[in-house]
């Protein structure tokens, strides 16, 4: 498959299937997966990047693992909204991955993820040593978090009332 909205993401899911967040790194892809009910994003850890072959199979891998249906893949736009070349980058990342696995694949905004999961890191008196080696991971589940808290949303929305 190939890159979808978050709404199409949510109806591409087969029942039973988790949703993975990806934070794409220079150095690493943080991994988050969700729980079967799509509520809740838990950090998986990072992947350190080396060749795309090998940073694809590890990947894949982990989505088999945690039977993944569904990949959100936090797109580093800039604060005014424009994409630079980190966005390029990743959006380049999701196309080859997409070459591989029929998985569907969502961008989420994440602006700000970095920051709020150092924020939260900060906040459970992690060291700076653990920080640095959490903090892609704990950003994917920020961004995967985000994700799943707008599916839940639209899923009210399309509730009969």
């Amino acid at each position: 498959m190939t890159v979808v909205d978050i709404a199409a993401l949510a109806e591409a899911l087969a029942p039973g299937a988790t949703l993975a967040g990806l934070d794409l790194g220079t150095k690493t892809i943080g991994l988050a997966v969700s729980d079967r009910g799509l509520s809740l994003a838990s950090p998986r850890g990072v992947i350190a990047r080396r060749k795309f072959t090998r940073d694809a199979e590890a990947l894949l891998a982990a989505f088999e693992t945690d039977a993944v249906g569904g990949v959100v893949v936090g797109l580093p736009v800039n604060m005014d909204g424009s994409e630079g070349p980190r966005a390029q980058a990743t959006r380049a990342f999701v196309r080859n991955m997409a070459r591989l696995t029929d998985l569907p694949f969502a961008f989420w905004d994440e602006r700000l993820s970095t920051a709020a999961a150092e924020r939260a890191l900060l906040e459970m008196d992690v060291s700076r040593a653990r920080r640095a080696a959490r903090i892609d991971a704990a950003a994917a589940a920020f961004i995967l978090q985000g994700a799943l808290d707008r599916l839940q949303a639209l899923g009210r929305e399309r509730a009969p009332k």
